[in-house]
């Protein structure tokens, strides 16, 4: 049984671990990656100790999803020439 059910929504991308989190009481957070959640997923497990919870969202929303907007991509610099 999970620990709780959590609506996407409610949950922070982190760009760093590339995954949707939710703070968990342990002191770390619940962790479920875009390809989980596009291969259907809807368990975050939290790293550092022994609970999950139940993410609540549309599989049909991230089928084709790309991370939240600037996550993983690389800004270009701008080059001055005088």
């Amino acid at each position: 049984m999970s620990y709780d059910e959590v609506e996407i929504e409610d949950m922070k991308w982190d760009e760093q671990l590339q995954a949707y989190t939710y703070s968990c009481p342990c002191g770390d957070v619940f962790q479920i990656t875009l390809e989980q959640l596009k291969a259907g997923e809807e368990i975050a497990r939290c790293p550092s100790c022994s609970l999950y919870i139940t993410v609540i969202y549309d599989q049909d929303d991230f089928l084709d999803a790309e991370p939240p907007s600037g996550a993983g991509q690389a800004q270009p610099s701008e080059v001055v020439v005088h």
